[in-house]
C-alpha cells in the first residue's frame, strides 16, 4: 500500500540561525585562550629545538674527538645558527668560525618572528664544546616570545650551561612566570643580554 504522507526531519531556520549564533559565540569565548596555548607551545618548541642543537653539538664533540661549535649565522642567534666540527683551530681567527677545512653538521632555521633568543656576555656569537663535553664558558641563553614589543618575560625559557656542557632550564620557584638564575635572581630582559 501506498503512504501519502512524507516525514521530512530538517532545521527550521530559527533553529540553524541560534545554533550558527552559539557556536560564533563559543568561538569567540575560546579564541583568546586557544592563542595563548598556540603562543606557550611554539615557545616551547622553539626551546626544545635550541637546546636539542647544543646537545647534538656536545655530543658529536664527544664522537669525533675534536671541538664542536654552535654558531649564529646572522646578527642575533634567533635568525639562526649553525653546528659545526672545528678542525681549523691552527690560529685565533680561525678558531669557532666555519672555514673550507671544517666539517658543517647543521643548519638550523631562524625561529618565529617576534621571538628572541639572546646569549650572556660569553655566548654573544657562538658556544663551543670540546671533545671531553665541555663548554667554551658557562654562561646563559634567554628565550622569549617577544612578538608584542613590550619586552615581556612571562613565559620565557632560561637555559644554562655549566662548564661541563650539561644544559638546563631556569626554574621559575615563586611560579611568577618570569624563569631565575641559578642565583635565584629573575631575569630582566630579553632584547639584551640579560645576564
Amino acid at each position: 500500500m501506498w503512504n501519502d504522507t512524507i516525514d521530512i526531519k530538517g532545521f527550521t531556520l530559527i533553529e540553524l540561525l541560534i545554533t550558527v549564533t552559539l557556536a560564533g559565540l563559543l568561538l569567540t569565548l575560546a579564541l583568546p585562550n586557544f592563542t595563548d596555548l598556540i603562543a606557550k607551545y611554539r615557545l616551547i618548541t622553539a626551546t626544545n629545538e635550541f637546546i636539542t642543537s647544543l646537545n647534538f653539538a656536545r655530543s658529536e664533540a664527544i664522537k669525533r674527538g675534536q671541538p664542536v661549535v654552535v654558531k649564529k649565522t646572522n646578527t642575533q642567534w634567533e635568525e639562526g645558527w649553525q653546528v659545526f666540527v672545528d678542525i681549523d683551530r691552527s690560529t685565533e681567527a680561525a678558531q669557532n668560525s666555519i672555514d673550507p677545512t671544517d666539517v658543517l653538521l647543521r643548519v638550523y632555521a631562524a625561529l618565529p618572528l617576534g621571538y628572541t633568543l639572546r646569549g650572556n656576555y660569553f655566548f654573544t656569537s657562538f658556544i663551543g664544546f670540546q671533545p671531553d663535553g665541555g663548554a667554551s664558558a658557562l654562561g646563559s641563553f634567554a628565550l622569549c616570545d617577544n612578538r608584542d614589543g613590550n619586552n615581556t618575560l612571562i613565559g620565557a625559557k632560561l637555559i644554562t650551561v655549566n662548564a661541563a656542557g650539561r644544559l638546563h632550564l631556569g626554574l621559575d620557584s615563586n611560579k611568577n612566570g618570569i624563569p631565575e638564575k641559578d642565583d635565584g635572581t629573575a631575569m630582566t630582559s630579553c632584547t639584551v643580554s640579560p645576564f
